[in-house]
């Protein structure tokens, strides 16, 4: 019996978080439930590729606008069922069971993670529990929890669509509150850009980009403010 599982990464210079996001999923290698990793490159100027190539992933090259890539990879994979992963999330320790329990009850369901931020502080506590609120609740998770989703529903509903934002957001939305379930592990997320910018106005961004994109804002318009 082949493994039922693909594993997809878009990527873009993430040489400093890809080599524990691949990492943690060699679990699901060592318990036969992957078939075959795939990453799909934006066109990297650091060691991105070379770490992908070394630990064995098929590696893609795409437009770099992630809706595309995701798009392109899951095109080419071949497995029963595909996992979306973001290149700077590590998938916690036990991860390959909850997936496993999914696929073996749930196969009219799509799967998201639980998020988690790797830093300890309350703004990071709280921004993961709006976002797994928002989740739960509104059926809105985010990339960065990942998506585990069977091949027919996925291409029954068109696929990723090929735009540099709010890809994630526009899939789930296809696939709807009620067909989507929390998985029994988390997905612990980089907090560098948050960090970086701050948790509060990183935050605030984050929701003004969902409302404007809600409300009918193109992704194409939306990418250039998000990226600031």
């Amino acid at each position: 019996m082949r493994a039922p599982l693909s594993i997809v990464i878009p990527t873009l210079n993430a040489e400093r978080h890809l080599g524990p996001s691949l990492g943690a999923l060699f679990e699901g290698v060592q318990a036969g439930l992957v078939r075959e990793l795939i990453v799909v490159d934006g066109g990297s100027t650091d060691a991105t590729v070379e770490i992908a190539r070394e630990v064995g992933a098929e590696v893609l090259e795409a437009e770099a606008s992630r809706g595309g890539q995701l798009r392109a990879g899951c095109a080419v994979a071949r497995a029963e069922w595909l996992l979306v992963v973001h290149a700077d999330s590590v998938l916690q320790e036990g991860w390959t069971e909850a997936v496993a329990a999914h696929i073996g009850a749930q196969p009219g369901h799509a799967g998201y993670f639980r998020l988690a931020f790797d830093d300890g502080g309350p703004a990071a506590r709280w921004v993961a529990g709006w976002a797994n609120i928002r989740a739960r609740f509104l059926g809105l998770p985010y990339g960065d929890q990942g998506l585990l989703i069977r091949r027919e529903m996925y291409e029954a509903l068109g696929g990723y669509a090929d735009i540099p934002l709010m890809e994630d957001v526009a899939i789930v939305r296809a696939i709807g509150r009620q067909t989507l379930v929390v998985l029994d592990a988390k997905a612990v997320t980089s907090a560098e850009k948050y960090q970086r910018q701050g948790w509060l106005r990183r935050g605030l961004r984050n929701l003004w980009t969902l409302l404007r994109y809600l409300g009918g804002t193109g992704p194409e318009r939306l990418v250039e403010g998000y990226r600031r």
